[in-house]
């Protein structure tokens, strides 16, 4: 495998940066699932991977067992946090209230232009086959989101739901590896973008929670019959 760079043991100069670097690489990693959950890894084969001394991938893990992606082991070494489906149902209790008020927001400010924008992201679609492919797709679900969050016009919202969105992807990824979620997140999607057209805040709401509720519902079972590792009750 490619390195990702070079470097020794770092000075309190450039410690930092290599930080940022090996969090920002071994987060995308976690979230995509290119490390799964449930699996182990070790300083040492991090540092070798991404060509840099210990010191700031064992910084990088310590911020990511923070942000509860990776479970520490003293003397052992680290796991992926495993997926549980209580974090599964939290997660997307708490999406459901935000995501409603947002719609119902978004159905009376929203312009015809974000509208006709809302209408290309819902069309998104993505090979199983294609890693390239389902990494846009889960962009594409994520801006579609995002679009209506930001239409509500109210940025505390907006950012409340962007995090939780953000925090799901990971699911999102086992479960559309698992099966092909393109037709219904793309019917789920016009039918969303149909009422928002409409004016009509409290549809909006409506349906945007049974969308969510359809999601929560297919990933659930998705990932407790994955072979994926690291899901459990």
């Amino acid at each position: 495998m490619q390195k990702h760079g070079k470097a020794g043991d770092a000075g309190s100069a450039r410690g930092p940066s290599l930080m940022d670097r090996a969090y920002a690489i071994l987060r995308r990693e976690i979230i995509t699932c290119q490390l799964p959950p449930g699996s182990e890894i070790s300083e040492l084969e991090i540092a070798d991977r991404l060509g840099m001394s210990k010191t700031p991938v064992r910084e990088a893990l310590g911020r990511l067992d923070i942000e509860g992606f990776v479970e520490t082991f003293p003397r052992r070494g680290y796991r992926i946090k495993p997926i549980t489906l209580r974090d599964i149902n939290d997660l997307f209790a708490v999406r459901s209230v935000l995501e409603q008020s947002a719609a119902t927001l978004a159905a009376r400010s929203m312009s015809d232009l974000q509208l006709d924008h809302l209408s290309a992201l819902a069309a998104a679609s993505y090979r199983l086959e294609e890693h390239h492919s389902l990494d846009h797709f889960v962009e594409t679900n994520r801006l579609f989101h995002e679009a209506i969050a930001e239409g509500s016009g109210n940025p505390r919202l907006a950012a409340l739901v962007m995090a939780h969105i953000e925090e799901s992807e990971r699911f999102f990824y086992i479960g559309a590896r698992s099966r092909d979620v393109n037709v219904e997140t793309n019917h789920d999607h016009a039918g969303i973008v149909e009422v928002l057209r409409k004016r009509d805040g409290p549809a909006a709401g409506h349906i945007m929670g049974q969308h969510i509720d359809n999601t929560h519902r297919g990933l659930a079972t998705s990932l407790l019959t994955s072979a994926t590792g690291g899901v459990s009750l």
